[in-house]
């Protein structure tokens, strides 16, 4: 048999030799002692953290987690494990493995016993260094899960989709050496572009398995597979306890992994703090430069926070035309004033994130205006033109708030989705306080929609 090597960080690996070694790890028992290796910095000196809480999901057979770092010794010894996201998110377990040790054997296990699509998540510096095209120009996918165009590897493959053949295109995605031209497209495996700024920014399996690696000190490319049961139905958190002791697998939640990087990484900078008399009272205005999204946010704070108490919050997307202009189309603008009133009165903080239109940006929000002109609703008009009906996220907000020594909060909203955009960054939300607005002519359809169709409580 003709022999596939594969470069790694961990050194030059004779493929079919490498699935003989990895036979063991997949039935469960201990892997031989690897060969004396310089290690990178991160895996020779982990950063040991307690056991960070973890999802709570419904069922009478749940997964157990165990601490972080003995998940990351499986993933350095070329084994399985199970990521798990948020229970109010997609409520799944995924199989993950190290791209470099994507033997056949892993490849294989995850088409038996999971099931579901088997994608190679890669950090997008790999993706781009590649010059992987996206699969969607507008990706409309509810989570927008971001596909690249399909591969197969141009040498060692035929049809590409046995286990063996998926194997030898993973490894040579993993690969630092390659290049597009190893790759013939469409194929059968299906790379994921994490985002910039993994799970602090996306909350998703693809960031968290890219995110996991790179801790462990491993290629950031990856393999993960969701787990659907028998019946062709998901499998959720609450009932793969079992599925876990058969195969004696070791697990890690999302949450885990967003906790370890709040804990060891600042992907926010402070840049000023200067007085803000408003019309509403007196704030403290602290600006924040992201370094995930290149923006500049804004946390103004009245009062001294007592940070050992719940703090009464807004967390406020931008609305230019709402906020400034004093649009009547939505009730952004309202919201804005009645929670710097509030504040200004009780104390706390109103975090201003910079993401205009849900996400989507002001052009495009223009546009999506227009559509609604012509009949549709927000939602409707945000995917005619491409987009999820709403892209924010709140890990840098976040990181804002702990920055400010906030763990747990009263929050000003009547968004649930935004408590769990805060809860999965390692925030307690003790309270949701809604922000009643009254509707009129201008708004009654876009306040009807947000009810009705984004799940708002109004």
């Amino acid at each position: 048999m003709k022999n596939i090597e594969f470069s790694s960080k961990n050194g030059v690996f004779d493929m079919n030799s490498f699935i003989c070694e990895c036979d063991a790890a997949v039935s469960g028992e201990p892997l031989p002692e690897p060969p004396e290796t310089e290690q990178p910095a991160a895996a020779a000196q982990p950063v040991v953290l307690p056991p960070a809480p973890v999802p709570v999901a419904d069922g009478t057979d749940p997964i157990v987690y165990h601490p972080l770092e003995e998940v990351l010794c499986d993933l350095r010894m070329g084994k399985l494990i199970l990521m798990t996201d948020d229970p109010h998110r997609e409520n799944e377990a995924d199989l993950v493995c190290a791209g470099q040790f994507a033997t056949p054997q892993n490849i294989n296990f995850m088409a038996t016993h999971a099931r579901g699509l088997i994608c190679v998540p890669m950090a997008p510096e790999k993706v781009d260094g590649l010059g992987l095209p996206m699969q969607a120009h507008h990706n409309t996918e509810k989570l927008h899960t971001a596909f690249t165009v399909s591969v197969d590897a141009r040498e060692g493959t035929t049809t590409g989709i046995s286990a063996f053949e998926r194997s030898v295109t993973t490894m040579k995605l993993a690969d630092p050496k390659a290049t597009l031209d190893d790759f013939v497209q469409p194929g059968h495996c299906f790379p994921l572009r994490a985002v910039e700024g993994g799970v602090i920014r996306r909350a998703g399996h693809t960031e968290g398995t890219v995110d996991m690696l790179r801790i462990a000190g491993l290629e950031p490319v990856g393999v993960c597979c969701e787990i659907m049961k028998e019946d062709g139905t998901m499998a959720r958190l609450g009932e793969l306890g079992a599925f876990q002791r058969k195969f004696g697998l070791k697990a890690c939640s999302l949450a885990q992994i967003i906790e370890h990087r709040q804990h060891t990484e600042k992907l926010i900078v402070k840049e000023e703090v200067v007085k803000l008399p408003t019309d509403y009272g007196d704030f403290m205005c602290h600006s924040y430069h992201s370094k995930v999204d290149g923006q500049t946010h804004l946390a103004l704070v009245h009062g001294e926070l007592n940070t050992e108490q719940p703090v009464l919050c807004r967390v406020h997307s931008e609305c230019l035309t709402g906020d400034v202009f004093g649009s009547r189309r939505c009730d952004c603008g309202s919201q804005l004033h009645t929670a710097m009133r509030r504040i200004a009165q009780e104390g706390g903080i109103l975090l201003y994130l910079r993401q205009e239109g849900r996400g989507i940006g002001l052009s495009a929000k223009l546009h999506a205006y227009k559509l609604q002109e012509q009949g549709m609703d927000t939602v409707d008009a945000n995917i005619r033109l491409g987009f999820a009906p709403d892209l924010r996220d709140y890990g840098v907000g976040a990181q804002i708030l702990r920055d400010l020594g906030v763990q747990k909060l009263r929050l000003l909203t009547n968004n649930p989705k935004k408590i769990v955009g805060l809860a999965g960054h390692g925030l307690e939300v003790v309270e949701q306080m809604p922000i009643s607005i009254p509707a009129h002519a201008d708004n009654k359809h876009y306040l009807d929609t947000k009810r009705d169709r984004m799940g708002h409580l109004i």
